[in-house]
């Protein structure tokens, strides 16, 4: 069995405030604000249990900021997971602002293997619309110089990049900025409005402007992987793999919400990074097991609510490559049931626009594959 971890080694400290974290709003919906550090008893244990009955265990870091644990904190936790590991695989990744990462902390990134997510919504003019840190300063120069030093190190990398009502509006200045600047590994995430007051927001992100802009992005996906200058867009490759596998990457893609587990930086544990919320909590690593955790998701019934859909979902001509939505944009926060999602018209304008491309594009991977003996 694979066990699958997100960490909040900092809980939700961040040394930057940006406007549209939806973990900023979802910390203050909550009893605890702030969980503290994780200490090394804590992660410990952690380690000890996720590896109990595990053939390999994916260690992932999140934040609020990870890297305010500090680098001593991480590596002495790859270290003792390594050890204990005893020869099962174990994998290391970690989202960042990456305004923390030095030389040091490169090359300790480089040689433990992690893939590390950085976030960085495009050129200095959209980056620093919304990605201030405490003082309302843009952060643009910081993150950039961080991108040049993963680069350098050979880091294993991608790019994170938020799309909000602004960015929605540049894909190609985006994608040219990203591709001009040496990165072939981007992961564009619809901005996310707090769990009040949906789209209400200057940086909501509208279903109109992101289905125009799935649209504009996949055209420039689709251009260069025919030109055999391919830059992967991690929705567009997740398409390609549903097609190809029925299954996708991305646990919001296949229909279902998925069986990983968030931990806080105290040992509570929940189902989803979604849902760090008092109601969700699946216990604490100190008193329980991971599979006892699991147990009380089922009594929550938290997957099995995620495969309800609306009967117009399911009737779709989309719905093989929709599934519905992740859940938290089908999620009414006011009366607690889920709906359609809050992108649908955004997914149907972009399949209708560009399935039979992505399905070109699936058979001829499939062509390739076949040819070429892989499975």
């Amino acid at each position: 069995m694979r066990r699958t971890l997100l960490i909040k080694s900092a809980s939700g400290k961040c040394d930057m405030a940006c406007r549209y974290c939806f973990y900023a709003d979802e910390v203050e919906s909550r009893s605890i604000k702030d969980h503290g550090m994780m200490d090394t008893a804590t992660a410990h244990l952690l380690i000890d249990k996720a590896l109990d009955g595990a053939t390999s265990v994916a260690f992932g870091f999140q934040g609020g900021e990870p890297t305010l644990s500090g680098l001593p904190f991480f590596q002495d936790f790859t270290a003792y997971a390594k050890e204990k590991a005893a020869g099962r695989p174990v994998s290391f990744t970690i989202q960042t602002n990456g305004r923390h990462i030095t030389q040091e902390w490169a090359s300790f990134l480089h040689d433990e293997g992690f893939l590390v997510g950085l976030s960085l919504d495009g050129p200095k003019k959209i980056h620093d619309l919304y990605r201030h840190d405490k003082g309302g300063n843009g952060t643009f120069k910081d993150v950039f110089n961080t991108m040049r030093l993963l680069q350098k190190a050979d880091v294993d990398h991608n790019i994170l990049i938020t799309v909000t009502e602004d960015t929605a509006r540049h894909a190609d200045e985006v994608y040219d900025f990203m591709k001009r600047n040496g990165e072939a590994h981007l992961q564009f995430i619809p901005c996310i409005d707090p769990m009040e007051g949906r789209g209400t927001r200057p940086w909501s992100l509208t279903a109109g402007s992101y289905g125009r802009f799935l649209i504009r992005l996949f055209k420039l996906y689709k251009r260069d992987w025919e030109r055999g200058s391919y830059v992967s867009v991690r929705y567009f490759d997740n398409l390609v793999h549903l097609l190809l596998t029925g299954v996708a990457e991305e646990c919001g893609m296949n229909g279902r919400c998925g069986d990983y587990f968030v931990v806080e930086a105290d040992g509570t544990l929940y189902p989803c990074d979604f849902y760090v919320l008092d109601g969700y909590c699946l216990g604490d690593i100190h008193e329980c097991t991971f599979d006892e955790a699991d147990k009380r998701r089922h009594e929550l019934g938290f997957v099995e609510a995620s495969l309800k859909v609306e009967d117009e979902c399911r009737t779709c001509q989309w719905y093989r490559l929709c599934r519905g939505g992740c859940r938290r944009d089908r999620e009414d926060f006011q009366d607690g049931g889920l709906k359609k999602s809050c992108l649908c018209p955004a997914y149907k304008a972009f399949f209708s626009a560009c399935a039979n491309d992505i399905a070109a594009i699936a058979k001829a991977e499939r062509d390739f594959r076949l040819s070429h003996g892989i499975h």
